[in-house]
C-alpha cells in the first residue's frame, strides 16, 4: 500500500513539475530576474537552483528520499551564497526552489 501510494506521488511530482515550468516561466522568472540583479548573483547560479526544479519536486513528494544530482548542486549553491540558508533544512530550501 504504501509501494501505491509512492507511486501516485511520484507520478503526479511528475506531471506537477511539468506545469509548474510554465508558470515559473510567467511570473517566477520576472521575480528571480529582478532579485538577481539586486542580489548580485550570477547568471549561472540562479541556472543551477533552476534546473533543480524537478528534483526539487520529488524530493518533497517523496519525504526527502529521492535525492537528485541537480537538487544537491543547488543546495550546495544556495548555502555557498546565503547564510540563511546554511542552517535551514534541505526540505525547506527544495520547497523554496519549487516556490522561485
Amino acid at each position: 500500500m504504501k509501494a501505491a501510494a509512492f507511486l501516485f506521488a511520484l507520478c503526479a511530482c511528475t506531471s506537477l513539475a511539468t506545469h509548474a515550468g510554465s508558470f515559473a516561466g510567467t511570473t517566477g522568472g520576472a521575480a528571480s530576474a529582478g532579485s538577481s540583479a539586486s542580489s548580485g548573483s550570477t547568471s549561472g547560479d540562479d541556472k543551477v537552483v533552476a534546473v533543480a526544479r524537478e528534483d526539487a519536486a520529488l524530493f518533497v513528494a517523496s519525504d526527502g528520499v529521492i535525492r537528485g544530482a541537480r537538487l544537491e548542486a543547488a543546495l550546495r549553491q544556495l548555502r555557498e551564497h546565503d547564510p540563511a540558508a546554511r542552517t535551514a533544512s534541505d526540505l525547506r530550501l527544495a520547497q523554496a526552489i519549487l516556490a522561485r
